[in-house]
């Protein structure tokens, strides 16, 4: 089974004006509303793979109930905590005459003591050789010693744990030897205390957090493709063309089709084309991929071995 954990879901509320003043009202041409976050994401995409999954984290008041809603109608188990606290609104905003977006978006709800250990129960229960995974920030009241927990946690009772996070603790972590990883070519910079990284410099981190005890790695390079790392391969693809509609849940497609094809018994490199290949289809979309396209983009991709 693979189950997703998401500490900080939200409602994405999407609105376009023509334009956006100060001190009046400024009406919408047109809105949209999305649950989110990035293992709300990744659920959605399993799920579309034909791979049932059991979504947990924490949610609250009617937001939290239109999140779980959304999941169930599309046939995803859910065994969320509930909190006293609405689960966060983000809102944003495009804004015609100006050619730009703003972006609001909420700290979220503090989840209680009783809350957290309420989720780690639910944890503690994993079977051996399930999968966990854990993707998005952390809210208010959950610290990276609590991703470090579920980390032992998972190691003792043998579950793959993924970790998604733009913290350190994904360092931290690699001592427990996570199942997977998905830093993105920023993030991989930050953990090693780089500005940026050559092509060189990411082959070589990456294969460091191999050795550093890292199951599987993806870094994701945006436009340009994405790398993966593993004790047997060293593989990029490059990513096909398109337009960019929107970047925000491409990771979280990434992730999920390579980790679900995986599980499925797929070869690495269809893992990472087709994984590519459908985070590219979310990028050129509003939402999330229907993976229609895929086939058409992976067509365009070439997995390279490297050195």
């Amino acid at each position: 089974m693979i189950v997703t954990c998401t500490m900080n879901p939200a409602i994405d509320l999407f609105v376009r004006t023509k334009s956006y003043q100060p001190k009046v009202v400024n009406r919408t041409l047109a809105n949209d509303i999305q649950p989110n976050g990035k293992g709300v994401n990744v659920s959605f995409i399993l799920k579309m793979l034909g791979i049932d999954n059991l979504a947990i984290g924490f949610l609250g008041g009617f937001t939290g109930a239109f999140i779980r809603e959304a999941l169930n109608e599309k046939g995803i188990d859910t065994n969320f905590v509930e909190i006293a606290e609405t689960t966060r609104i983000n809102v944003f905003t495009k804004v015609d005459d100006q050619q730009t977006e703003y972006k609001l978006v909420n700290q979220g709800p503090v989840i209680e003591e009783e809350a957290l250990k309420e989720l780690f129960s639910i944890i503690q229960k994993l079977a051996a050789e399930d999968i966990l995974c854990v993707s998005g920030s952390n809210p208010q009241g959950v610290t990276d010693d609590d991703i470090m927990g579920i980390a032992k946690i998972a190691h003792a009772n043998r579950v793959k744990f993924v970790l998604d996070t733009s913290s350190r603790v994904l360092l931290d972590v690699l001592p427990y030897r996570p199942y997977c990883i998905k830093p993105n070519d920023e993030e991989l910079a930050a953990l090693f205390e780089k500005a940026e990284l050559s092509q060189a410099e990411i082959i070589h981190y990456g294969k460091q957090l191999v050795k550093m005890g890292a199951q599987h790695v993806l870094v994701s390079l945006g436009e340009a493709g994405a790398y993966y790392f593993s004790e047997k391969a060293c593989l990029k693809g490059n990513a096909p063309k398109g337009i960019l509609v929107n970047s925000a849940c491409a990771g979280d497609t990434m992730l999920a089709t390579f980790v679900g094809l995986l599980e499925s018994g797929q070869a690495v490199e269809t893992c990472l084309k087709t994984s590519i290949a459908a985070a590219s289809s979310t990028a050129f979309t509003e939402g999330l991929t229907d993976f229609k396209n895929v086939p058409q983009l992976m067509a365009e991709i070439v997995i390279t071995t490297v050195n």
